[in-house]
């Protein structure tokens, strides 16, 4: 879950700044991307609600926290229900020194307070809340005063190590409660905030929860997770010339040697076990931990196989006796499990996933009953594993041309038919360009090298806003091999509010090509990727008059969607284990119980991976962005007609990109696509659908001025 806690980072998609002064409150400055730009702003949030006045600085957006897990996590009744008991078990003096380290809303302080009074201990012990991250600090003390608590716990605004004791703390707690934990165990920074309180703000044998957590791991083979993470081979498989990862260079485009959190319950039906699980590491943290350690584990496997990936889970043991746990596990591992203790059977969420780790090309061949060697190595903030001495190139350090993308991204650059699409329609471009001019306006390492080895004439502008000199010194390293002449290829590295007619020697531009995929702002909302657009817009002046503009339109789709397992998980919140959470349900952007004219914000998810989903209409167009004219306010509406009975939580809305003018080559990022994250926008209540009977009005707007999109929805009748 995303916490702030001594080392760790601010929560996913947020980061904050935050400044100090004796004679000013303290305050946050937490940062927005711009869409449209790829610029940043900063938005200040102050300690205590500003007074708005014309001089005023622009609040901060309504749904503040909704991009972070707080929602999902406190929506998690088993893990709830497991911390509750483990602290009822671990306050039962009434002089106990309570500390909670990343406290979040302050669920487990007040828990701990709870205890703490029904041991007595009301006015004799203490409770001390460590909450670093100023926005989410604020919310605690709503929550504090909405269930009378605000005078029994003590809130701390800072990380766990600036906090004294003898200065903010009278004396040591004997009681650490805290939930810093990321899918992958360590990620949050848990080892070094242990440490820190171990040695700095503790008593010496404390009581800790959680007690201990134990790593899993199991080897699997599924075609799916091999095309996340081996470029190489793929395209090698569809043969058509253009090399991302030439022969000698396999690794020179990867994804990233760490482990990759995914829902892998939804491969559950494409996933071939290996192995049985395997312990990793045990985590006591009832003790001070280690900073690295090193395992070696001897697997047999089950089956023949090449093993493609490593899943993994950890189990938590909340209380010291053994008899309080809760687990990450898949499915099918939790179905199978046959230790002596049974854990919790949870329901889906989203806060904390499986992890994966790729192995390295088309993976290791295995046969039944083979034994094979597994190194496994953490240090503070992440597991590694080295499968057999085929793996030793995991070791290996990277030139500076080696680049890295998302698993997602790896795919899309390897698959057949994708590959195949752009490549038609820029051969079928060029075939009317005589050594045209053509910019590359995102990122896109294929369209760059396609372009020049289709086109040896043509002078290629690579913009490459986010990759910049990362991506000038992969395409040196890689145009030998795609014969092609490097200056031919120029890479500006700028964004396009920089590009002048100089960088283009003056020439109009002939071809304005994008995917369009712009590096690092991977798994945003679909429109995201309007950027193509606005660019389009500020290069108006320097295009020519018949210049071909690839992808040429967006269209914004939608198809209602059952999405019962998100809907619980993105659900309004009232009673937590006994404390009331209504306060936050509208800065965590929560759904469920609002007023007609409210509904939560729209959030990118891959919906395969939201646990139960069913498509309960057609997909229906909703909006087009034609990008043969500069950027504009849009507004699209449609009626939605049910095909499937069902409960409709909300639809999913993507861009289909229309690749060429007669509408041919149409690549979508719908749900059926694996490879891109969806807007999932759920309904301020669900509604009970029947085909022929139920529909619903959805409307769109979309603002050029921030390049975000907003829906309305409304009820409609069908006339029989």
């Amino acid at each position: 879950m995303p916490s702030s806690c001594c080392f760790a980072s601010p929560p996913a998609a947020i980061r904050i700044l935050r400044r100090r002064m004796a004679s000013a409150p303290p305050r946050a400055f937490q940062l927005r991307l711009n869409p449209l730009t790829g610029d940043s702003e900063w938005l200040v949030v102050d300690d205590e609600d500003p007074v708005v006045d014309d001089e005023a600085p622009p609040p901060p957006p309504r749904h503040l926290l909704s991009t972070t897990s707080y929602l999902d996590m406190l929506n998690d009744t088993a893990r709830n229900r497991a911390y509750r008991r483990a602290i009822d078990a671990a306050v039962t003096d009434p002089f106990s020194r309570v500390l909670d380290i990343g406290a979040g809303t302050g669920l487990l302080s007040m828990m701990a307070a709870r205890a703490l009074a029904a041991a007595g201990g009301e006015t004799r012990g203490s409770v001390s809340a460590c909450e670093s991250y100023l926005p989410m600090g604020k919310l605690m003390r709503k929550v504090l005063r909405a269930n009378g608590m605000e005078n029994r716990v003590k809130v701390f605004h800072k990380r766990s190590d600036e906090l004294k004791v003898g200065d903010d703390m009278d004396s040591p707690a004997d009681i650490l409660v805290s939930e810093i934990l990321d899918s992958e165990l360590l990620g949050e920074g848990l080892i070094p905030t242990l440490q820190q309180a171990h040695d700095m703000l503790l008593t010496t044998n404390p009581k800790i929860v959680p007690y201990r957590a134990t790593t899993y791991g199991q080897l699997v083979e599924s075609t799916f997770l091999w095309k996340l993470h081996d470029l190489h081979n793929n395209e090698a498989n569809a043969a058509d010339g253009v090399w991302l990862t030439p022969g000698g260079m396999e690794r020179i485009v990867s994804v990233k040697l760490q482990k990759h959190a995914m829902q892998c319950d939804a491969l559950e039906d494409e996933i071939r076990l290996l192995s049985e699980p395997f312990k990793v590491f045990e985590f006591d943290f009832w003790k001070r931990p280690d900073s690295h350690r090193e395992t070696n584990i001897k697997i047999r496997t089950t089956q023949d196989g090449h093993v493609h990936a490593i899943i993994s889970w950890w189990v938590l043991q909340l209380d010291s006796a053994g008899s309080i746990f809760y687990s990450t596990a898949p499915r099918w591992a939790r179905q199978s499990s046959t230790e002596d203790v049974q854990h919790d059977m949870k329901d889906w969420c989203d806060h904390w996933k499986h992890c994966v780790w790729f192995t390295q090309g088309k993976g290791i061949p295995a046969t039944e009953d083979q034994v094979l060697s597994l190194r496994a190595r953490h240090n503070q903030t992440s597991i590694s594993y080295q499968l057999n001495i085929d793996d030793e190139a995991c070791d290996r350090g990277f030139q500076g041309d080696h680049l890295t993308l998302l698993p997602e991204r790896i795919a899309l650059y390897g698959d057949k038919d994708w590959r195949s699409a752009l490549i038609n329609t820029i051969r079928n471009a060029l075939t009317v360009k005589c050594s045209p001019t053509c910019v590359v306006a995102d990122d896109s390492l294929f369209l760059a090298l396609l372009i020049s080895s289709i086109s040896p004439t043509s002078k290629v502008i690579a913009m490459y806003p986010g990759l910049r000199d990362k991506g000038a010194t992969y395409l040196r390293a890689v145009a030998d091999a795609n014969n092609i002449s490097i200056d031919k290829i120029q890479v500006i590295g700028k964004r396009a509010s920089s590009l002048s007619a100089d960088d283009l020697k003056h020439k109009k531009v002939n071809l304005l090509v994008g995917e369009p995929f712009y590096y690092g702002s991977e798994g945003m909302l679909p429109w995201q990727n309007l950027r193509f657009w606005n660019v389009r817009t500020l290069l108006d002046s320097m295009l020519s008059e018949d210049a071909f503009i690839m992808p040429c339109k967006g269209i914004l789709r939608l198809c209602a969607m059952s999405l019962p397992d998100l809907w619980r998980s993105r659900c309004n919140l009232k009673d937590v284990e006994g404390f009331d959470h209504s306060v936050v349900n509208e800065t965590l952007g929560a759904c469920g119980d609002l007023p007609d004219d409210q509904q939560g914000p729209c959030l990118p998810y891959y919906v395969w991976q939201c646990g139960y989903s069913k498509k309960l209409s057609e997909v229906y167009s909703l909006m087009d962005f034609n990008f043969s004219e500069p950027i504009h306010s849009c507004f699209g509406k449609t009626k939605i007609e049910f095909s499937h009975d069902g409960t409709c939580h909300g639809f999913a809305v993507w861009i289909d990109w229309v690749l060429d003018e007669k509408k041919s080559v149409v690549l979508t990022t719908g749900p059926d696509n694996r490879y891109w994250k969806q807007g999932v926008q759920l309904f301020s209540k669900p509604v009970e659908v029947n085909p022929g009977k139920s529909a619903m009005h959805v409307e769109a707007s979309f603002d050029p001025s921030t390049g975000e999109l907003t829906f309305s929805t409304s009820s409609a009748s069908i006339c029989s």
